[in-house]
């Protein structure tokens, strides 16, 4: 046990830096994600075969450019963006260049998501709203969205935790994170009280997301 305390004691200077790295991406990654993954998802729901919006060559160009984003491993992504994230953050190493590619791998998921939660939406709802002469803006924000919030605040809790297991990833371009921490201690430097530690505090932060978001989810469904 003394041996554990001393090994962790030791790393916290580190432990500490690399939990804020883990903060920060997510702090700046989460919000870049629902704004764009939101219309995004609403665009996609909208222009679908058999929707309102006919537009199949828009579709198929949106539809196929998220497929093929979803289907790239997050650490190929991160490598083959790498000109991509030079040109947006000026640079393609440290916790900043990271979030570039968590952004582009997790809005396609997020829109996914998105679309899927409106698709859940009782169409006699819209169907009303649009009889009483509601306008299609009003009917987004005031039916559509307010509708899905409980779908779209789970989906929010899902790539949250997401971003945690890319964070593993980080630290191939110097990202940092408590994924990248504990990679860097247990496997390359064998301290595996460390890494046990740094593993107990991120399911600690997964379950506290979790915990949250289940009880987001229960005040805004109305079914609940």
């Amino acid at each position: 046990m003394d041996e554990a305390i001393k090994e962790i004691s030791k790393a916290m200077p580190d432990f500490w830096v690399a939990f804020g790295e883990s903060w920060y991406m997510l702090l700046i990654s989460i919000p870049i994600t629902v704004a764009i993954g939101v219309p995004l998802g609403t665009i996609l729901y909208f222009i679908r075969p058999g929707s309102r919006i006919k537009a199949p060559r828009t579709y198929v160009i949106l539809n196929g450019i998220v497929n093929i984003i979803r289907s790239f491993p997050f650490i190929v992504l991160l490598v083959a963006i790498i000109p991509l994230t030079r040109l947006i953050v000026g640079t393609a190493l440290g916790t900043t260049a990271v979030i570039v590619p968590l952004v582009i791998a997790s809005t396609p998921y997020f829109a996914r998501f998105v679309e899927q939660s409106l698709l859940d939406v009782n169409r006699g709802l819209i169907e009303a709203a649009e009889s009483m002469g509601a306008s299609w803006p009003r009917i987004i924000w005031s039916v559509l969205y307010v509708e899905a919030r409980a779908g779209i605040a789970n989906s929010i809790i899902i790539i949250l935790v997401s971003f945690l297991n890319y964070s593993s990833v980080a630290g191939l371009v110097g990202g940092g994170g408590l994924g990248d921490f504990a990679l860097r201690y247990g496997y390359q430097r064998y301290e595996t009280y460390t890494m046990a530690f740094t593993i107990i505090v991120i399911v600690v932060c997964v379950q506290l997301f979790q915990f949250t978001g289940n009880y987001l989810v229960s005040r805004l469904d109305k079914r609940l």
